[in-house]
């Protein structure tokens, strides 16, 4: 055996040994990049809030910033099980109420969307039809996979809302100050 037919049969071998990776198909892939999207912009506004403000709410009995953020976090480890993916250890329903520290909020954020990332990649283009139970309901997969974008696209308008009205700009849509306006002429009287 030759060289180079010793170099292409060890890379055979090699490859042959990694472990199979289903590769995500064009939905999954469209869902995986908004998810990636719309948690840029969470991770942004979480870190353009003052760590004082993630306590505030709008009203009584109201979410307040870090409730927001962290019941998405809840929402983006509970809804990926209805796809099949394990809610991992340590995610309790209390989280909602009980991490409040900015840098904790926006590192759950993160872990959060990994994780539903990860579970959207891992559906199977064949499965995107088959049927889940969701809030005694019956749901396809590739519904799920909208509800988990819509859901997040939702509380970000939410946490977009309270950071305005707290006087915060969102960072992506903070550019340049506008021009300043010109003077039109005066109507001329015929």
């Amino acid at each position: 055996m030759n060289r180079s037919t010793r170099t292409l049969l060890g890379f055979v071998l090699a490859l042959a040994s990694l472990p199979a990776v289903v590769a995500a198909g064009p939905l999954q892939t469209d869902v995986v990049n908004e998810l990636t999207a719309v948690e840029k912009k969470l991770v942004g506004l979480a870190e353009a809030t003052p760590a004082e403000k993630f306590g505030w709410r709008p009203a009584e009995g109201v979410r307040s910033v870090s409730e927001v953020y962290m019941h998405l976090v809840g929402a983006n480890y509970m809804l990926p099980t209805m796809i099949g993916a394990k809610m991992p250890a340590g995610i309790t329903r209390d989280m909602e109420k009980t991490v409040t520290d900015k840098a904790k909020v926006i590192e759950a954020i993160k872990n959060s969307f990994e994780h539903t990332r990860k579970a959207v990649a891992a559906v199977p283009d064949a499965d995107l039809d088959k049927k889940v139970k969701f809030f005694g309901t019956e749901k396809a997969e590739r519904e799920m996979l909208m509800i988990l974008v819509t859901h997040a696209h939702e509380h970000l308008g939410q946490s977009i809302a309270y950071a305005r009205m707290n006087g915060i700009a969102p960072p992506w849509s903070e550019g340049p100050p506008p021009a300043p306006e010109k003077k039109a002429a005066a109507p001329k009287n015929y």
